[in-house]
Parts: structure tokens; C-alpha cells; sequence
């Protein structure tokens, strides 16, 4: 193979990469997300006394922290991405 045609498959194969990886970040958001659906709901469908309450808001914070870690993980991968 001729030196640009390795390098053009080079740089699509750490596109996939790249790719896979957001996938991979995206596909635990969404976990948490649904892990979030499932308490409100929960929360919606039951008298909750205040220590539940207080026990499910939480683990919703804790959630939305994960979240948030995931959408800088996110960040950083496409930062890094496109910086080189």
C-alpha cells in the first residue's frame, strides 16, 4: 500500500475507534436515564414517606452526577479527537 492510502486507512480506523467509544459513553447515559425514568415513575405511582423520598433524590443526584461525568468524558475524548 502506498504511504497516503495507510494513512487514510489509519485515520478512519481511529474514527471507529473514536466512534465506538462515544457509543460506549452514550449507551451508559442512557442507562442512567432510564434508571432515572424508572424512580420517578416509581416515585410517581407510590405514597413515599420522607425518608423514601429523600433515599430516591439521592440516588437521582447521583445519577445526574454520573451523567454529567459521562458528558465530560464525552467532551474530552472529542477534544482530544480533534486536537491532533
Amino acid at each position: 500500500m502506498k504511504k497516503a492510502q495507510l494513512e487514510q486507512k489509519e485515520f478512519l480506523e481511529q474514527q471507529i475507534q473514536w466512534s465506538k467509544n462515544q457509543v460506549a459513553i452514550l449507551d451508559k447515559i442512557d442507562s442512567r436515564l432510564h434508571e432515572m425514568r424508572a424512580i420517578a415513575e416509581y416515585a410517581r405511582d407510590h405514597k413515599l414517606d420522607k425518608g423514601e423520598a429523600d433515599r430516591l433524590n439521592r440516588q437521582l443526584n447521583e445519577l445526574k452526577n454520573e451523567i454529567y461525568s459521562l458528558e465530560e468524558q464525552m467532551k474530552s475524548v472529542f477534544r482530544e479527537q480533534y486536537i491532533i
